[in-house]
């Protein structure tokens, strides 16, 4: 079992520590619910370092990069980020990624932590223009500070503006006094709020001066089970729950970054413009449980008559609507938001409705 930097200051704060993606990982501090509604009203810190980061250089950077990734990399200009899939060849997803540009010839991809050694063969695999790739993932630390007083909070750590920065934008900058931190805005939770890339040697460090910077607005250390609760609240997809290496991105309703423009040849690019143009039978949608009763991965779900229509990818009890949400892959005719569908919770089945994410909107 792997384990980040902060391990062991994760033991030492009481955290509840399970086996996620080959790492040791916290999955809880005080509690799943607490730890929720901290992120949406407060802040609350994330130990993000189990996820990969591989770095593309080279005059020949661009082609492979738009070559492996669906959304259009020639619309990035450097210090902008792009949220992206790599089709695997057989019209599935290896995995979702960030790709940050730094220059025309310098990205960095990162990588969802279960899928790093695939991920770095499918590269490499396809990497037939000698770009130069290196793996720092085991090398590198993460941080992300989430939250609508996240950026407020991290602005008493460096000199450089970080309050306006634009979503999805980033900076290389000094940190707690560390310098050539990367600082991002991404974010995995729909409440705002940074990332923090550093070498694990300076892990602990800055940890410890992003607590402190945060203590006085409230700031938490949060777990993965918040990170999944946040994250299905806002509608985000999560790698091997809802799209994998059997899901389309259109099916998975990320046409939005499968950019069919001229010149971004990229990998399965024909199968999927053909099933843009003439559908598919299923699409991922979010839904919305008008009786009590939490949606499980794998629950089956049903129409009026009782016919099987779909499977539920991603489900909880939202902390913030007290409600059961969650994403399902559903026949065409159930797509439209307000549908009425039933998931069969058990041997109950229970009424839900089709809702287009996010759910919670604060």
């Amino acid at each position: 079992m792997k384990k980040t930097a902060l391990n062991q200051m994760h033991h030492d704060m009481g955290a509840k520590m399970v086996p996620f993606a080959g790492f040791e990982m916290p999955v809880q501090f005080e509690g799943i619910n607490i730890e929720h509604v901290t992120v949406r009203t407060k802040l609350g810190v994330f130990d993000v370092s189990h996820m990969g980061e591989f770095w593309v250089e080279g005059p020949n950077a661009f082609s492979l990069v738009q070559k492996v990734t669906t959304n259009n990399v020639a619309a990035l200009v450097d210090g902008k980020v792009q949220y992206s899939c790599f089709p695997n060849g057989k019209g599935g997803i290896v995995d979702d990624l960030l790709v940050y540009r730094f220059n025309e010839e310098k990205y960095l991809l990162v990588v969802n932590a279960s899928n790093i050694d695939k991920d770095w063969a499918h590269v490499n695999e396809y990497n037939n223009v000698n770009a130069k790739l290196t793996n720092v993932s085991d090398q590198t630390s993460q941080l992300a500070v989430q939250g609508p007083l996240a950026l407020k909070a991290m602005q008493k750590l460096t000199d450089t503006p970080v309050e306006d920065m634009e979503y999805y934008t980033f900076k290389v900058l000094t940190f707690a006094g560390v310098p050539d931190i990367l600082f991002s805005t991404t974010g995995y939770t729909g409440s705002g709020g940074c990332e923090i890339y550093m070498p694990n040697d300076k892990a602990e460090e800055i940890y410890k001066a992003v607590l402190e910077a945060g203590q006085e607005f409230g700031i938490k250390p949060i777990g993965l089970g918040a990170r999944d609760t946040l994250r299905l609240e806002s509608g985000f997809c999560l790698y091997g729950n809802d799209i994998n290496d059997e899901t389309s991105p259109i099916a998975a309703g990320l046409g939005w970054i499968t950019k069919f423009v001229p010149g971004n040849d990229f990998i399965d690019r024909a199968l999927f413009e053909k099933q843009k143009v003439e559908g598919v039978p299923q699409r991922l949608k979010g839904f919305v449980m008008e009786e009590r009763a939490i949606p499980r991965q794998h629950y089956k779900v049903f129409d009026a008559e009782g016919n099987e229509i779909g499977e539920v990818t991603s489900g909880t009890q939202s902390p913030m609507l007290k409600k059961g949400i969650g994403m399902a892959y559903l026949n065409k005719g159930f797509w439209k938001e307000g549908s009425e569908i039933y998931i069969q919770v058990r041997n109950k089945m229970v009424r839900g409705v089709v809702t287009r994410p996010p759910f919670y909107k604060g």
